[in-house]
């Protein structure tokens, strides 16, 4: 593994740390200040999360392309966009970073590090709901990033924040979210039983997104790599 590539990946891992620590904290956060009311309490880890994304992805683009999702790593090798043999790393680096963020997230509340979610998120209507949730992601990627690459993360951060409310599962979107979700027993939290079903709803979306966006604008397959050239250089010789 060239040093480049290692960086990227420890950038990869920082950035979905500080994701789920967003998303698993503001849950814990909102849930005790809501008084019980769950709407309220949906609607601050929903605005929390959406702020986030927002200005991760602005911080981590330029230096790792800010995935922070293996779903996104998956399109963009699947566009050709992405190498085959650096996927793995991204997603290793995803999932560990996705779990370091959620028991950051335990922590700071002064929780277990480390409790298995028994949140119960299971049912048809749910996996469709992951289904939507992530070809929805992808192609609001995809389609910004083409017509306004400026704008990706701005439209990232109203997507997830719209999905939040209009997809019954709250709009995972991320495999690795969604494992690491699975350890921490709060708000945000998904029963471990329940993950598998979320994953290959959002595996199936990523493909089927993939595809049928390559069929309407053929042209996305030769787009350049999401990574920057100027930002490899700079990591590389830094």
């Amino acid at each position: 593994m060239t040093l480049e590539l290692r960086r990227r990946a420890v950038a990869e891992a920082i950035g979905t740390a500080m994701l789920l620590a967003t998303v698993v904290g503001s849950g814990i956060m909102a849930q005790r200040l809501a008084g019980g009311n769950v709407a309220l309490a949906l609607l601050a880890n929903t605005l929390a999360t959406g702020a986030a994304l927002v200005a991760l992805i602005l911080t981590f683009a330029g230096l790792s392309g800010a995935h922070l999702n293996p779903a996104v790593t998956l399109g963009e090798a699947l566009f050709g966009r992405f190498r085959w043999h650096e996927v793995p790393v991204y997603v290793v680096a995803q999932g560990l970073g996705a779990i370091g963020g959620v028991i950051l997230a335990n922590l700071m509340f002064g929780l277990p590090a480390i409790t298995l979610s028994m949140h119960s998120r299971n049912g048809s209507s749910l996996y469709l709901s992951e289904f939507v949730a992530t070809f929805g992601l992808l192609w609001v990627i995809w389609g910004t990033s083409r017509a306004r690459p400026s704008a990706v993360p701005f439209a990232v951060g109203a997507y997830i924040t719209a999905a939040y409310w209009f997809t019954a599962s709250t709009a995972f979107a991320n495999p690795a979210v969604t494992l690491a979700r699975a350890f921490s027993d709060t708000f945000a939290g998904i029963q471990l039983a329940d993950v598998p079903g979320f994953i290959i709803a959002q595996i199936a979306a990523t493909v089927i997104a993939t595809w049928l966006f390559a069929w309407i604008v053929p042209s996305a397959e030769s787009a350049p790599d999401p990574v920057p050239a100027s930002s490899r250089e700079l990591l590389a010789t830094s």
